[in-house]
């Protein structure tokens, strides 16, 4: 079974690109737990909160993978999600988020680019463009030094989704 992530800054329509790539290939996607705990607990997170955030995702992954069907399954941002947030956050990020990366396994990432417009949620943190170009960067560095395959996805909703069809249909015709 193919495990695909979809990762990128805050408002650059993950959530609804693994929905939609979900119910296109007919089977399931994780959402990001961090906003049903931050919804549950509040927005004035701490450091203790990220590991209960990154210790929930695996979890909530887990279950995921448990419940797919097909050949393939999506999930909206990983652990390098909590490498970035750790590091903007609080300027560094626990070793064992680090070890978890490298025994964590992806097919094949999607990384949302910010030329969506930026959308209030009471959960999001950095409207700013240029804040929200550095955090695209920090994620781009990561994916171009992970050696894991990864694309990078762009424009309108829409063709955000016909463009992740395509990644997707491409990266499985040559696996």
């Amino acid at each position: 079974m193919k495990k695909i992530v979809v990762i990128g800054p805050e408002s650059t329509g993950k959530s609804t690109l693994c929905e939609e790539l979900a119910e296109h290939y007919g089977t399931v996607w994780c959402p990001e737990y961090a906003r049903e705990y931050l919804l549950r607990q509040g927005t004035d997170y701490t450091y203790h909160d990220l590991a209960a955030i990154a210790r929930g995702q695996l979890a909530l992954e887990t279950e995921t993978h448990a419940n797919a069907n097909g050949s393939l399954y999506f999930v909206d941002t990983d652990l390098y999600v909590m490498k970035v947030w750790y590091e903007v956050a609080f300027g560094h990020c626990p070793s064992w988020i680090l070890k978890e990366i490298t025994r964590s396994s992806c097919d094949l990432y999607l990384l949302c680019n910010i030329d969506l417009p930026w959308a209030h949620d009471s959960l999001r943190e950095y409207p700013d463009l240029k804040m929200r170009q550095r955090l695209f960067n920090m994620y781009k560095d990561i994916m171009v030094n992970s050696g894991r395959p990864w694309v990078e996805i762009g424009g309108t909703e829409r063709q955000r989704l016909h463009n992740a069809i395509g990644s997707i249909d491409t990266f499985l015709q040559t696996k």
